[in-house]
């Protein structure tokens, strides 16, 4: 893979995963013991939004896996700011849905082949059934982290269920977002795919969204009241 191909790749990763662990902080995801309601199938579509992202702007499979990993780093860092342990609620199963999320995702494209998703409907397709998977992979949190998925108030049915639906239309559009997205910052147009294939500006501009990102979410945490419960 030559120099500057890598350099844009990379790039792209950072910026990504930055602006994702930014947005799960934003929205308020991870101060508290259990999501809200909606939350939860919200950030979701969310995720999907990044790994068809970055999957879609470089067909390289370790740009989505490192964005996950980047977004999973922020949760720690939430865990260190906050003063909880790794395997709290609010840090470990976001980190458990992230990868649920991104094995979803290359599990159906890798099924499927790569060259299906050329039309709008077969992303749709694709965030739908992604999400899906995700969701209902979800509510096996507790063997992983040893802390049980939020469940409905007064039912034993987790909230990733209830909320499925939802977590499914909201993906139907995140994930063809995504590929659109991607299109428009390839190092063939003009903008932020020219300047990540420069080493100076690729180095630059991934470094101070990572730096301003994690500032942010310092700022939001130390700010913002924090409920536990």
């Amino acid at each position: 893979m030559e120099k500057s191909t890598l350099r844009f790749h990379l790039g792209l990763a950072v910026i990504f995963g930055s602006v994702w662990g930014l947005s799960e902080a934003a929205l308020g995801m991870g101060i508290r013991a259990c999501a809200a309601n909606i939350s939860g199938s919200v950030m979701t579509a969310v995720a999907l939004f990044f790994i068809a992202l970055g999957w879609a702007a470089t067909r390289r499979w370790f740009v989505p896996i490192l964005i996950v990993l980047i977004a999973s780093l922020f949760k720690l860092f939430d865990a260190l700011i906050l003063d909880l342990p790794v395997l709290h609620g609010a840090i470990a199963n976001p980190i458990f849905a992230f990868w649920t999320q991104i094995f979803a995702f290359i599990l159906l494209v890798a099924v499927l082949g790569q060259s299906r998703f050329k039309s709008r409907s077969s992303r749709m397709w694709l965030g739908g059934g992604s999400a899906l998977m995700a969701v209902s992979m979800f509510p096996l949190v507790g063997f992983a982290t040893t802390v049980p998925a939020c469940v409905f108030a007064g039912t034993a049915v987790p909230l990733s269920i209830v909320f499925a639906p939802l977590a499914i239309l909201l993906s139907i559009l995140t994930v063809p977002l995504g590929f659109y997205v991607a299109d428009q910052i390839q190092p063939d147009n003009a903008g932020l795919g020219v300047l990540l294939e420069q080493k100076v500006s690729s180095q630059l501009i991934s470094t101070a969204t990572l730096v301003v990102s994690l500032l942010l979410v310092f700022l939001i945490r130390v700010l913002l009241p924090v409920n536990m419960s």
